[in-house]
């Protein structure tokens, strides 16, 4: 799904003439494969003040986007007193798909600079400056200029406008400018369903869907991937099934992406068998396929399930990623395979899947240590960890403690989230009641009072001593 329109280059009356000079350089372009190539070119394009061309002008950018190198195409373009609106959106493009490192945005820069050499921005441009914003204060500096320029009401426009404001969080803003649209195609319903699941609105997202089937509005492939994230999140089978049934109908190939949100919905709606058939009649998959699968079967406590899938993945080539492990280890935890993920662990440090153990695959070999009662061995894990450990790690320690009735181990965890996190009144609650527990009421009521003192208030919600 795009929210962008065609990006057409102007109609053959827009092109320059090429003078013979410049079929040389156009040569030496379709032929560069090194960027130390890039400077001398621009240096006979400058030469030969061919820089205005478009024709020359959108060659050399494309060059540097292949060869990713933008510097020498901002170059030429700031030289160019007022570039055709095609060229700036081929920058526009460039810029996006490599980023630069410096403090403004490069699709600013460029939009400053058209609007300073007169150049009116289209419906191609302004989609591309908003998908560019990092944040919504720049966002409502760009929606400001629609409206004063008159391009609010375009289609394109509109769309990126709405998944500007979902995509930071916005909702009120999205939800408005989307009711106001005359027409609402497969985009914008896709765009609104989208933002909903990433705002963690995935009830919301569904209520979108099934409007948008009211509609009359065919989905899409992409209207399915996001439904089926909402489907996961939410937990709601049957709509994803519905799914599954209509894809099904419609003949569609489930491809890489379509086949892994089924699998990942079926996982989290405990339907892990119905994912492994989705996996297996799939012709093509990749590692987040076979991480989705492999999460399911954790969720599902099949830890030797998880385990043989994990061999068989290695066993096609298929390298895992660091998500892969979380999910082979969170498995192992949640079916008690002790030996199994200190196995895979120590694979980790040693560094044989190619990288490290980051601080998620610390907290489920606490969390799995912890289970199974090896809480001194879960302390002396986090004591060695290359980084602190954060209020997840204690808090599986304090969960195991809890579980297995080592209270001296709670004790310490319970601490440690009250150092970490000494405004969340919940910790302070989980210590009082570990004190209690061991018959230390003294430091149980004093704990209770700092609490009372502290002005603290419990906030309605979860609990790492779950």
């Amino acid at each position: 799904m795009s929210l962008l329109p065609p990006l057409r280059p102007p109609s053959s009356s827009g092109w320059e003439e090429l003078p013979p000079a410049a079929h040389r350089i156009l040569h030496s372009l379709n032929t560069c494969t090194s960027p130390s190539h890039l400077p001398r070119i621009l240096a006979q394009i400058l030469l030969h003040r061919l820089h205005p061309n478009t024709t020359i002008a959108s060659a050399f950018v494309n060059a540097c986007l292949a060869l990713r190198r933008l510097s020498p195409a901002f170059s030429l373009f700031s030289r160019l007193r007022r570039p055709h609106v095609f060229l700036c959106n081929i920058l526009l493009r460039a810029a996006i798909l490599i980023p630069s490192s410096s403090a403004a945005p490069p699709p600013l820069l460029i939009l400053s600079h058209m609007l300073r050499s007169s150049v009116a921005p289209n419906n191609y441009t302004l989609p591309l400056v908003l998908k560019s914003l990092p944040d919504l204060p720049g966002g409502r500096m760009i929606h400001a200029f629609t409206l004063r320029s008159g391009l609010a009401s375009d289609h394109y426009v509109r769309n990126s406008l709405v998944h500007l404001y979902g995509r930071g969080g916005d909702m009120p803003s999205c939800e408005r400018l989307f009711d106001e649209m005359p027409a609402r195609d497969v985009v914008a319903w896709t765009t609104l369903i989208a933002c909903y699941t990433n705002c963690r609105r995935p009830g919301d997202a569904l209520i979108a869907f099934e409007r948008m089937q009211y509609a009359g509005v065919a989905p899409n492939r992409v209207t399915m991937v996001n439904a089926l994230a909402a489907c996961a999140a939410h937990g709601t089978l049957d709509m994803g099934v519905w799914i599954h049934d209509y894809v099904r109908s419609r003949g569609w190939e489930l491809d890489v992406v379509l086949g892994t949100s089924l699998i990942d919905m079926y996982g989290k709606c405990g339907r892990i068998d119905a994912g492994i058939g989705v996996f297996s009649s799939m012709a093509e998959r990749n590692v987040y396929t076979w991480n989705s699968l492999i999460g399911g079967l954790a969720l599902a406590k099949s830890g030797e399930e998880a385990l043989s899938w994990f061999t068989r993945m290695e066993g096609e080539g298929v390298n895992p990623d660091a998500i892969t492990l979380l999910g082979v280890l969170c498995a192992c935890s949640h079916s008690g395979l002790v030996e199994a993920g200190r196995w895979v662990f120590d694979s980790l440090l040693r560094g044989s899947y190619g990288f490290r153990p980051e601080i998620g695959h610390y907290g489920c070999m606490v969390d799995l240590l912890g289970r199974a009662g090896f809480l001194g061995a879960a302390v002396e894990l986090i004591e060695t960890m290359p980084f602190a450990p954060n209020a997840v790690i204690w808090g599986s320690l304090l969960h195991g403690s809890r579980t297995r009735g080592e209270l001296s181990f709670g004790e310490l965890a319970a601490r440690k989230l009250v150092e970490l996190e000494p405004t969340n009144v919940a910790h302070h609650v989980v210590l009082a009641n570990v004190y209690a527990e061991m018959g230390r009421w003294r430091e149980a009521e004093e704990v209770r009072r700092s609490v009372k003192e502290g002005g603290l208030r419990k906030e309605a919600g979860w609990s790492l001593a779950a």
